[in-house]
């Protein structure tokens, strides 16, 4: 039976998150420390496809195992394989019940070009009880289906949540943060999106997004049209300004630069979010589920 691209030597079973380990203990040993370098090896490659293959070489070792469905999914998410990594994630969740893999499922239906889908998962009753984070990610997904609309007002509302201007941050503050910037920037909003982008660049210690270098592309952008500007309104409105202040005013003090934008906070406009759309039919299980068979 082919086992995908050859493991390298460096890579140990030891090197396996222990949880994830833990739910291995069903397969024999020998099995077990099969799968967990194939799934080291998944989270060690840096190409995507590669990592993708790595976790099916594992799938084909113990294709009944949650967990390992799990990384098969998320493996294909990040090589862009959407279709495949909705089918895998929708077995794992059979195999572990766990809710945790909805937002990927529905960024899938909304990657596939199928928004009503997306919006059933988000708006499933169950989503009531899944924890915070889980909540969270589903709103980013909603906000990025108002954003593929045209409606970017309604992609901010979306994300206008109690987390967003409570002050803690917390793990996911800055994906959050960063997904209210991109909803504010394309409702035309660019010094309150410059803000949003500085607070998730501050929120993102580990880096995972490029928020700082989107905030200091707004800087450079909010300070050429403020130069425009000054421009515009060069020495003859200013002469014309000295003229009207009368001779006083040559001995005025220069006027003190404009402050800095009032922080961004949203905006009365956006309101309540709208309500949810009512959830579809979710489709049945895909025929990539067929190795599950008895």
């Amino acid at each position: 039976m082919p086992t995908g691209p050859e493991v390298p030597d460096t890579v140990s079973a030891d090197q396996l998150d222990p949880q994830v380990r833990a739910e291995l203990r069903t397969l024999p040993g020998d099995l077990a420390d099969a799968v967990a370098r194939r799934l080291v090896a998944a989270d060690l490659a840096e190409d995507p496809e590669q990592a993708y293959q790595f976790t099916l070489a594992a799938r084909r070792l113990a294709a009944r195992v949650g967990v390992i469905r799990e990384a098969c999914g998320i493996a294909a998410y990040r090589a862009g394989r959407w279709a495949d990594a909705l089918a895998e994630l929708r077995t794992a969740r059979r195999l572990t019940g766990r809710g945790g893999y909805l937002p990927l499922m529905a960024d899938c239906e909304r990657a596939l070009d199928r928004p009503d889908r997306a919006l059933a998962i988000i708006n499933d009753p169950g989503v009531s009880g899944l924890n915070r984070e889980v909540q969270i990610e589903l709103r980013i997904v909603e906000s990025g289906i108002r954003r593929d609309e045209g409606r970017p007002a309604a992609a901010a509302v979306a994300l206008q949540v109690p987390e967003l201007t409570d002050g803690r941050l917390r793990p996911w503050s800055a994906r959050l943060f960063y997904a209210y910037a991109d909803a504010l920037l394309d409702a035309g909003r660019a010094e309150e999106a410059r803000d949003w982008f500085g607070r998730a660049a501050a929120a993102d210690a580990d880096g995972e997004t490029d928020a700082a270098e989107r905030f200091e592309d707004l800087d450079t952008a909010v300070l050429e049209d403020l130069a425009a500007s000054d421009d515009d309104t060069g020495p003859a409105a200013a002469t014309h300004e000295t003229e009207d202040a009368g001779p006083a005013a040559e001995d005025a003090e220069p006027a003190a630069e404009a402050g800095p934008a009032e922080e961004a906070r949203p905006s009365e406009q956006d309101a309540e979010p709208a309500a949810e759309a009512r959830p579809a039919e979710e489709a049945g299980p895909p025929a990539e589920d067929a190795d599950l068979a008895p």
